[in-house]
């Protein structure tokens, strides 16, 4: 699909990164990774032939790390143009960044960059000119929205990946704001299963334990939030042999946590009873002054939503008489009474900034949604009006069928007779 005739294109400005002598660190990280993506390496390749993306300019606000960094060269071999900034200024990695520039993708992302730094790193981006996007959390929607309306008449639409994305984007569309068509990627059945429930799973305890160093077998988690990312969580604790509490809104994901063989009841109650506690929900204040006074001596604080709005920090500063970081990604929190309670990663997505953030082979399915989902935009964009729109069914089969043939295993197929039976209604 090319890109519309009136599109401007000017060069994007150089990339800024930390230090391009950290290059060859980044290679070697997207090399092995690489080895762990088939998925995405096959759907860029059917792309590439397919000609579907020459010529596009793709924006990506994403963690830039190097499963991330590995699509975006393989959506660049397919034929577009590609600029990237970080959705995250703790999980940039500058290696990642400075292999990914000398690769010829345009890149805008330093590791633990100012606010201000953050928001200019997305407009230099923007600056590329987009045709399609690629956004986490929604700040690069926002910011297009915002400061940079002259460009939204040239961009045939985007793809989100995480819930508090979605969230975002659905707000926006319920005001009428939205300009043009978003793909739920997130919503996607590959996508929720997969990546929400293993991969923050895995991903957010291996954070946890290399930041800490301690045990979680009998330890008290108490998870805030019972969706996706907070069922993959509390599995996860659990294997490990922890006592789980959640804390859920919703009486039905309360219900199925308790099913689950789960604790369940107010937050302010499991406050006096946690050793760690994880957010999970998208929302902010969940934890906050009134728990922090309830919390044991050596409590551990970790968020694995998206912003850093979970975990009240301004609440748990105000109530310390000291602040000390004793270890990397943990940060002490000395109280008037005596007690510390510990933030890990300072209160950021926990498995991304005090980690490496999901396994490869989960990242393989998603980022293989979002380019599906890209194809789909380039494809049939005038077909969809501003707004929020699912992924298409067939993508998740689609994307889970090239997964289980990457690892050689073989599914059953409905027989015609099986086929028909279930599209009648006659069968008695």
């Amino acid at each position: 699909m090319p890109v519309p005739a009136d599109a401007p294109s000017t060069q994007p400005p150089p990339s800024v990164i930390k230090d391009p002598s950290l290059a060859p660190s980044g290679h070697r990280k997207i090399q092995w990774v690489a080895r762990h993506m088939p998925v995405v390496n096959a759907v860029t390749a059917r792309l590439a032939e397919e000609g579907v993306l020459a010529g596009q300019r793709i924006t990506i606000c994403l963690h830039l790390e190097a499963k991330t960094a590995h699509w975006a060269l393989r959506l660049q071999e397919a034929g577009a143009q590609v600029a990237v900034c970080g959705s995250n200024p703790l999980s940039t990695q500058d290696d990642v960044c400075a292999a990914l520039a000398e690769r010829g993708v345009a890149v805008y992302a330093t590791h633990d960059c100012t606010p201000e730094e953050y928001k200019g790193y997305i407009h230099l981006a923007v600056a590329h000119n987009p045709t399609l996007l690629v956004d986490d959390g929604g700040d690069l929607v926002q910011v297009l929205h915002t400061d940079e309306r002259d460009r939204l008449p040239y961009i045939l639409g985007g793809s989100e990946e995480t819930t508090t994305g979605v969230i975002r984007l659905r707000a926006m569309a319920a005001e009428g704001a939205l300009a043009f068509p978003m793909m739920a990627t997130n919503d996607a059945r590959s996508k929720f299963l997969f990546d929400n429930r293993h991969g923050t799973g895995q991903s957010v305890w291996a954070a946890i334990t290399a930041g800490t160093n301690l045990l979680v077998a009998g330890k008290v988690v108490v998870v805030a939030g019972y969706g996706w990312c907070g069922k993959g969580v509390a599995q996860r604790a659990q294997g490990l042999g922890a006592r789980v509490i959640v804390c859920e809104v919703d009486p039905v994901r309360a219900t199925e946590a308790l099913m689950d063989g789960h604790q369940v009841m107010p937050a302010l109650e499991a406050a006096a009873l946690g050793d760690f506690f994880i957010t999970t929900t998208g929302c902010k204040d969940v934890f906050h002054k009134d728990h922090f006074a309830r919390m044991k001596d050596g409590a551990m604080l970790a968020n694995a939503g998206h912003f850093d709005v979970e975990i009240n920090i301004p609440d748990l500063a105000a109530m310390a008489v000291a602040q000390e970081d004793i270890r990397p990604n943990v940060r002490e929190y000395r109280l008037a009474d005596g007690r510390s309670l510990f933030l890990l990663a300072q209160g950021r997505l926990v498995n991304l900034a005090g980690g490496d953030g999901h396994p490869a082979e989960i990242m393989d399915m998603s980022f293989a949604v979002q380019s599906l989902a890209l194809r789909h935009l380039a494809l049939h964009h005038r077909d969809l009006k501003p707004g929020v729109h699912p992924i298409p069914p067939e993508v998740d089969g689609q994307v889970c069928m090239t997964r289980l043939e990457a690892l050689g295993i073989g599914i059953d197929r409905l027989t015609p007779e099986q086929q028909a039976y279930l599209s009648s209604w006659r069968h008695i």
